[in-house]
């Protein structure tokens, strides 16, 4: 894995990204969310509400980021999936104090009001938007 493509790519923006969860249970949720931040080359960290999203991960730590960038016609567009692992969820300190103050900047008091946690995960792997057989590099 090229973790500082990865970085780069994954920080990016404008993009799309969405998170794939499920609970004990199995049912599957996804929630879009432009707070996912790799802060290192297996760090991914997010803000999340108290939602389905959080629930989930706190009975089963596994999870799906997916990226994309639109292009001109579908063939075109771009994108990756990151499996991650949650490590630990924060519910106080700085974490979550930065993204609580940089959610407000952008889409107001209202928005980082919502947050409640940060989640930290482990980048489990990394495969392609599409995966025909080749790398992720390809796909980016």
């Amino acid at each position: 894995m090229m973790t500082g493509k990865l970085m780069e790519y994954f920080n990016r923006q404008p993009r799309i990204a969405t998170v794939s969860t499920s609970g004990r249970d199995g049912k599957v949720d996804v929630a879009v969310l432009g707070s996912p931040n790799m802060t290192d080359e297996k760090t991914v960290v997010a803000a999340v509400g108290k939602n389905r999203t959080l629930a989930n991960l706190q009975e089963n730590p596994h999870a799906v980021c997916m990226i994309m960038e639109p292009g001109k016609s579908i063939a075109d567009w771009k994108g990756i999936r990151v499996y991650l692992k949650v490590k630990a969820i924060a519910t106080s300190g700085p974490v979550l104090d930065s993204f609580k103050n940089q959610i407000a900047k952008v889409a107001g008091e209202q928005a980082a009001a919502m947050i409640h946690a940060s989640v930290f995960f482990e980048i489990t792997e990394v495969r392609p938007l599409v995966d025909f057989g080749q790398g992720w590099e390809k796909s980016i």
